[in-house]
């Protein structure tokens, strides 16, 4: 039964992790495109729409 139990939480573990990482991906392409968008309708040559 312990074995069982161990295989089912190593499932719910990794099909967590498989969602968390596919998640972060969405999050990592839309900063992208929004720095991009940002670096290409930036008002005036010198003018910077971030702060770094």
């Amino acid at each position: 039964m312990l074995p069982l139990l161990l295989v089912l939480l190593l499932i719910l573990v990794l099909f967590g992790t498989g969602f968390a990482v596919e998640a972060l991906w969405y999050i990592a392409i839309a900063v992208l495109v929004l720095w991009v968008l940002g670096f290409f309708f930036r008002s005036g040559s010198s003018a910077r729409w971030y702060r770094w």
